[in-house]
């Protein structure tokens, strides 16, 4: 797997995770010698210890420092504020001006997000880079602000997701049927493991843990970074990894709350927003290399399935022909120009 042609911080992966799990779970607000003119919140998902909340806590010390104070931005990581869903909602209507969200979950509001995980597209980060930072990306971005959001740099780095499961190891498409699998409220996802054979469950991130310890459902899929944060390795035995999804994040922006911000102050925030993502895109693909070994040392068995078998399961369904009807044929050609043609 390539890595994406960013600036690599000289970070070892236990400092990336171990220096950001120091955050507390509160609020990580910057030292501030008087009041500022302006005080936004930044809500997210992850785990205190995820690359998303160290790098987000950096570009807002750099916007604090470059706005001299004016601008301050107080992060909640660990879904405090809110479910996905929630925090989606709040977002939109100027609960929290900053919002983290992976494009799974946001196409929910806006199909459109959706598009760059549809299933075993990209096999490599050349292909999703070339996609995001690109066409694509910009054809995405336009569709987001469509709904009044505004996405605040270029796309951070969910990773590929992976297979995790209790009962059974996922070796073949076959492995899939039938099986109870936690994926998040995103259409996409549901279809693509529908058409698989399994029983896919819409739950909320934060209600996953609970979910796979009570057994209600066997297994969830998502990228190895979350697997680890998340501490899910606890809850399961295998991971098979299929990579059958790539996965942005985005950072999103209350429409009215970025417009009150004066406009140097607007170019402030894109642009540190911008560097963080470069950072966070290479701890991503950092972790996606080391993270093995720990999770195995954990206790997590690894399965490396043959990703040929499953996409050519997919193509004999109507997987692809239903979604690039439902995306159109500008948006799937974009698609196509990156990751191939897709049956």
């Amino acid at each position: 797997m390539t890595q994406p042609e960013t600036s690599r911080p000289n970070l070892t992966r236990r400092q990336c995770l171990a220096g950001a799990a120091a955050l507390p779970l509160v609020a990580m607000l910057p030292r501030r010698a008087h009041a500022a003119e302006f005080t936004y919140k930044l809500a997210t998902g992850q785990d205190p210890s995820h690359p998303v909340n160290k790098r987000a806590q950096e570009a807002i010390e750099r916007i604090r420092e470059a706005t001299k104070g004016r601008l301050e931005i107080r992060l909640f990581p660990a879904n405090q504020l809110g479910s996905d869903t929630d925090l989606l909602a709040q977002v939109r209507n100027g609960g929290v001006e900053f919002f983290n969200q992976a494009s799974s979950v946001l196409s929910t509001l806006v199909p459109a997000a959706g598009i760059v995980n549809t299933g075993f597209a990209f096999t490599d980060y050349d292909q999703v880079w070339k996609a995001m930072d690109g066409p694509l990306g910009k054809y995405v971005r336009g569709q987001i602000e469509k709904v009044g959001l505004l996405t605040m740099s270029k796309p951070w780095d969910n990773g590929f997701r992976q297979i995790t499961t209790s009962t059974r190891p996922i070796n073949t498409p076959d492995d899939l049927r039938g099986l109870k699998l936690r994926v998040p409220s995103a259409p996409m996802l549901s279809t693509l493991f529908t058409a698989l054979g399994a029983s896919p469950t819409p739950i909320n991130f934060n209600e996953v843990y609970s979910a796979l310890q009570t057994k209600l459902v066997e297994g969830q899929e998502n990228p190895l970074a979350i697997i680890a944060t998340a501490r899910l390795y606890e809850v399961q035995k295998y991971c098979s990894l299929s990579n059958h999804v790539w996965d942005a994040y985005w950072i999103l922006g209350n429409r009215k709350a970025v417009d009150r911000l004066p406009k140097d102050i607007q170019e402030i925030v894109f642009r540190e927003f911008d560097k963080s993502a470069n950072d966070e895109r290479a701890d991503i693909a950092t972790l996606s290399k080391t993270l093995r070994g720990d999770l195995q040392a954990k206790g997590l068995q690894f399965i490396e399935p043959d990703k040929k078998a499953f996409k050519a399961t997919l193509a004999k369904t109507t997987f692809y022909k239903d979604w690039r009807g439902k995306f159109g044929e500008d948006a799937w050609k974009l698609l196509e120009e990156s990751a191939g043609s897709l049956a």
